[in-house]
């Protein structure tokens, strides 16, 4: 286990190392702060709830969104409650402000792959590929202004994308139980 810990430290010192670049900086804040509190995904998904062909699009990231929350910031980041990298790795330099939330997993993260993975896979590719793309900047960006350990993004992004599936099923499952209740006799 504490191979693992050095290891997610050692990470994080590295991108500060040999990735950051002061040219580049100003992008990576304005990439995590489209996470921020989810408000990127969770604006988008009620503009799909406008037009009918995309409402249920915009109901199921949503769900995703909500699930993925529930999982990452009421039940697993108290429970856990991890600390911050900054605050214990000598050396990191963060570049943004200090977080309110412990920091495993990453709710920025979480909430980018809840809502990127609905929309992955309800709506088309040339959509859905796009915005997976985003979600992953988003997730290491985290890591670029140094507020959360590779792990903490890891654990993100595999909770985000459970809240997308869960949310498609459940959907799939009242779609289904819809059709059936509505079919002619």
């Amino acid at each position: 286990m504490e191979f693992l810990i050095n290891l997610d430290g050692n990470l994080l010192l590295w991108i500060q190392e040999y990735i950051r670049q002061d040219w580049m900086d100003g992008f990576w804040k304005v990439i995590t702060a489209f996470g921020d509190s989810g408000i990127f995904w969770i604006a988008l998904s009620i503009l799909l709830l406008i037009p009918k062909q995309t409402r249920r699009i915009g109901i199921t990231a949503l769900a995703a969104l909500a699930i993925g929350a529930l999982i990452t910031n009421i039940a697993l980041k108290p429970l856990i409650g991890r600390t911050r990298p900054y605050e214990v790795i000598d050396g990191l330099v963060t570049l943004i402000g200090k977080q309110s939330d412990d920091s495993f997993p990453s709710g920025h993260t979480c909430a980018s792959f809840a809502a990127a993975g609905v929309y992955w896979r309800m709506m088309p590719r040339k959509y859905g590929i796009p915005l997976l793309i985003f979600a992953a900047l988003i997730a290491f960006s985290r890591l670029y202004v140094g507020v959360h350990y590779p792990s903490d993004v890891l654990g993100g992004l595999l909770i985000g994308l459970f809240a997308a599936w869960a949310a498609w099923r459940i959907q799939e499952n009242l779609s289904e139980k819809k059709r059936i209740s509505h079919k002619p006799l």
